[in-house]
């Protein structure tokens, strides 16, 4: 490949279309005239610093075309918007494929989208289950099934030929009508004759005769008698016509009687046991359907009940101490009292903390007795008494999300988990980790006639199993909700999809695909990569991932620094290439530059004790959190990391501070010294603020004595502006056409809206008498756009703005627009905001003692920035807070003062402590995938 840095516009001029993608001075964002030439159907690697306009050239250049391009060949009603849906700044592109891009954003909230549906697994598994499931009685298992007509012809055929054969069905009485009035309607009908406990009697016969027949007479109508001859057309058509007549006339009961072998019953119903079924139809598994939803909680698979956790928060204290919040206050004293007084008499240890009763106490609180009433005679006292508000306000601080009894969280109607196949039904498979439900079908044993029906469905479903699994995410189940998975969970999520539904010369563009994995699983990904390429796609890596790097056809590296100082074309060729370049990813690749390992590991006292965690798949484990350090949590994707510190570490130190009210997950108790922390922090990559407006200057605060300052202007003080009119979250000084947003949303109802500039006020946000207050030469609207660098420069003098701005620049994001938009920032660029407007509260109270956690702050960054964001990181913990940060990066890893390593797997396999201790002794250990890695650093 000829190295285009030389005289690129000459060489883009020569190149064929067919072969390269050719994108000739591109200006989007920061880019700088960029022109590059990438081949086509290879993995090409784009990457640089953070900041330096990878995302620029890959989503906002040639995503954007791809789209636009699409677009263009669609009906003229979506063409009338075209016109206004900009195309990127550049002077041409050409040789652009249909563009799929897979970022990673989790851009679904909805609670009904899960891993099975945004797969399609799912889809194909309702299929298959409606198709071949075969439902079993809950009470006694025997299989439920009704007789069709051919099944009741077929019994009769079994049998000699020559036989005689009657068919009946039950008469049964209508209940306004008489016996005599029933056997007058039957005479009407065309029959004759009945049988009467097994003989035949003419219907004739027995009107005459009505008072022999007894009270409660079981007749039958006698529909048919026939000689069985299996040869003869029309005797088979003459049966099945008989057949037929039975069960209307029986109401879905026919008897068939063969001379000599007595009677026999059939019926059409779906039934057994008494209890009337449901036939299995595509409907019946839906959970977004309402026949098929679980009646309890609607499909959602949780109900609003009543928490546990939220009504005995901290489980160490004992009833005597007060372990149940709502029985605290003064007024509610009332009701543990009498168990306080009586508790002797039924031997309840009052006294004993609330984790070390066993199940039968914890439950007898719950229920009470003849000596006092339990909790749930307590909320529904509260209940009756909701027309006063205090109790409206008591009850809601104890409810949560709780899981739905009746589904176990599947969100099917029960009767679906009747149908099984192989002894599986459709809830079990959803409640599998990927990996089990790849066993199950592997080792699925299906009937010939079964295997006809199933073998298209089946190879699609193992299709997209072992996509998951191969991207390494076989942990998860299909019942898990899209809205929880992380990032790079998603997007693989996504990358998986993708691949089976096998698409071919199309143009993929990945946003950084390894993010949350562990470098064993990164292999894993790049063959993935390989697959995707190898079917004939263009492969296109957002990346900073050394292993895939390694493994690219060609690398883009654009920079060569951040924002205003980047969007230049550094260097473009394979790995050998990178001898001859100077840029921070060669130094970093070649290992010129390296992220040093601290000399001195800080030592710990003070920690916290989490024992008996068992949510997921944590194994009853007991792990120590040091405080005062930096802990990192390692260990392979799945083996439980998020697990142990998002749903029970900070809900149960949350919770005793009172700021959190996730539900927590099931462990035994907490120990140590958890009373020192005064505020508990989870930086994650949601997107800061709520809203669009939210941006970087807003979220640190610094935004505050900026409007003071314009407000502070001669010109503003005459004319009576106060710092509010420089605010574009309220009315006065904004533009109320973009309500202060700068762009106006355009939905476009069969496709993803388009956000396009405010023409009343060209994307300024403010009105023109406002933009008139100048400072320094520049207005509202230019200072908002300035990158947090120029904006360090440009108020120098100004130290309550500049030490709320100087955190952003340290952390690596000198970059970024001031008034950027919250919803252009990406998860690792959110999480070094949250960091930012931490370091900036530096002269804080120092008895304040913050827990921070944060999970995978490395997204995103490239090996520079790395080294920025651990000094920021080391200098929380140098003003005396506790770090713990959920990670794979080596370079965090090694400089850490405390690792503790889940595993030694995902999913089932994993949820042990494999190691706790420093990065040097976990060096040491053999078959720890970790340590593995962890060796080549130090």
């Amino acid at each position: 490949m000829q190295d285009t840095t030389t005289n690129p516009e000459k060489i883009l001029d020569t190149l064929d279309p067919k072969e390269h993608i050719i994108i000739k001075r591109a200006r989007v964002n920061n880019l700088k005239n960029l022109s590059v030439a990438i081949p086509r159907n290879k993995l090409v690697v784009i990457t640089g610093l953070s900041g330096s306009g990878k995302s620029s050239l890959a989503f906002d250049t040639l995503f954007a075309e791809g789209q636009r391009m699409y677009v263009e060949s669609l009906s003229s009603y979506a063409r009338q918007f075209l016109g206004r849906m900009e195309k990127p700044e550049v002077d041409y592109i050409r040789g652009v494929s249909p563009a799929i891009a897979i970022e990673q954003k989790v851009n679904t909230r909805n609670p009904r989208s899960t891993v099975g549906t945004t797969t399609e697994i799912y889809d194909y598994l309702k299929l298959l289950y409606a198709r071949i499931g075969v439902t079993y009685s809950p009470i006694s298992g025997q299989r439920v099934s009704k007789n069709s007509v051919s099944d009741v012809v077929k019994y009769i055929n079994s049998h000699e030929q020559g036989v005689k054969v009657m068919v009946s069905c039950p008469l049964k009485l209508h209940k306004e009508r008489s016996m005599e009035q029933e056997l007058n309607i039957l005479l009407s009908k065309g029959y004759t004759r009945v049988l009467n406990n097994g003989e035949v009697a003419f219907i004739e016969d027995l009107l005459e005769n009505l008072a022999q027949l007894g009270k409660k007479p079981e007749l039958e109508i006698l529909i048919d008698r026939a000689v069985i001859n299996p040869d003869d057309e029309d005797t088979q058509f003459r049966l099945a016509d008989s057949v037929q007549t039975a069960y209307f006339e029986g109401i879905g009961d026919c008897y068939v009687y063969i001379v000599d072998k007595g009677k026999k019953e059939f019926s059409d119903r779906f039934e057994a046991d008494g209890m009337r079924f449901h036939e299995p139809n595509v409907n019946f598994f839906s959970f977004n359907n309402p026949y098929g939803a679980c009646r309890t909680c609607e499909g959602f698979g949780k109900v609003l009940g009543i928490d546990p956790d939220l009504v005995i928060p901290d489980k160490s204290l004992s009833v005597y101490e007060g372990a149940v919040a709502p029985w605290r206050s003064e007024t509610m004293k009332k009701w543990v009292e009498p168990l306080l007084k009586n508790g002797i008499r039924f031997d309840f240890p009052i006294h004993r903390p609330y984790n070390e009763l066993t199940e039968q106490e914890k439950e007898l609180l719950w229920t009470g007795n003849d000596y006092f009433k339990g909790l749930h005679k307590f909320f529904k006292h509260l209940e009756s008494k909701t027309h006063k508000i205090q109790y409206r306000v008591l009850l809601s601080r104890y409810r949560g999300r709780t899981t739905c009894p009746d589904c176990r969280g599947t969100r099917l109607r029960k009767d679906a988990s009747y149908v099984k196949i192989n002894e599986r039904s459709i809830t079990d498979l959803v409640l599998m980790p990927i990996t089990r439900v790849i066993e199950f079908f592997d080792g699925l044993k299906l009937s010939e006639h079964d295997q006809a029906i199933a073998r298209r469905l089946l190879k699609e479903i193992n299709n997209r199993l072992s996509y998951i699994d191969r991207v390494g995410l076989g942990y998860l189940t299909l019942n898990r909700m899209t809205a929880t998975l992380s990032g790079g969970e998603f997007q693989r999520i996504k990358l998986a999809t993708s691949l089976g539904s096998a698409l071919v010369g199309s143009m993929y563009i990945l946003d950084e695909p390894s993010i949350g994995l562990h470098p064993r699983d990164t292999k894993k990904l790049v063959g993935v990569l390989k697959s995707l390429r190898d079917m004939g796609n263009t492969v296109i890596v957002v990346e900073h991932e050394e292993e895939v790097m390694r493994a690219a056809d060609q690398i883009i590296d654009i920079g060569p620094d951040a924002g205003i100082y980047g969007g230049k074309l550094v260097f473009q060729g394979n790995l050998s290439d990178l001898n001859g370049s100077d840029s921070y990813t060669a130094k970093y690749l070649l290992g010129k530059e390296q992220i040093y390992v601290p000399t001195q590991r800080r030592s710990w006292k003070d920690y916290i004790k989490i024992s008996g965690a068992i949510e997921n798949n944590l194994k009853n484990i007991e792990v120590k959190f040091p405080l005062e350090a930096l802990t990192v949590i390692t260990g392979v994707s799945g083996s439980g990391k998020s697990t142990l510190v998002k749903k029970i570490l900070y809900p149960a130190v949350g919770k005793i501070l009172g700021t959190v009210s996730e539900a927590t997950g099931k462990f035994d108790k907490m120990e140590g010294d958890y009373e020192k922390i005064t505020q508990i922090e989870f930086v994650d990559q949601n997107p800061i603020g709520k809203s669009s407006r939210s941006n970087p200057v807003t979220y640190v605060k610094a935004y505050d004595a900026i409007r003071q300052l314009f407000s502070d202007q001669p010109l503003a003080r005459q004319r009576g502006y106060k710092p509010s009119h420089f605010s574009f979250n309220v009315e006065g000084g904004r533009c109320e056409t973009c309500q202060g947003e700068g762009v106006v949303k355009i939905e476009m109802q069969f496709m993803a809206d388009i956000f396009l500039t405010c023409e009343s006020c060209k994307g300024k946000r403010f009105k023109q008498e406002i933009l008139d207050i100048e400072y320094e030469g520049k207005n509202i609207a230019d200072v908002l756009a300035l990158t947090v660098e120029e904006s360090l420069e440009f108020f120098a003098d100004k130290n309550p703005i500049l030490n709320k701005l100087q955190p952003l620049f340290d952390v690596g994001l000198g970059y970024i627009g001031l008034g950027q938009s919250s919803n252009s920032l990406s998860g690792g660029e959110a999480q070094r905001v949250k960091l930012a407007s931490f370091l900036g509260k530096n002269s804080r109270d120092s008895r304040d003692h913050i827990l921070f956690i944060f999970d995978e702050p490395t997204t995103g960054l490239h090996f520079h920035d790395i080294t920025k964001l651990l000094y920021s990181i080391q200098a929380l913990v140098d003003q005396g807070h506790s770090v713990i940060i959920i990670e794979h990066n080596m370079e965090v890893i090694k400089s850490a003062d405390w690792i503790i390593d889940l595993g030694p797997e995902g999913g089932e396999g994993g949820g042990k402590v494999c190691f706790a201790g420093v990065p040097e002794d976990m060096a040491k250990l053999k078959d720890n995938y970790t340590a593995e890695f962890l060796r080549e650093k130090l």
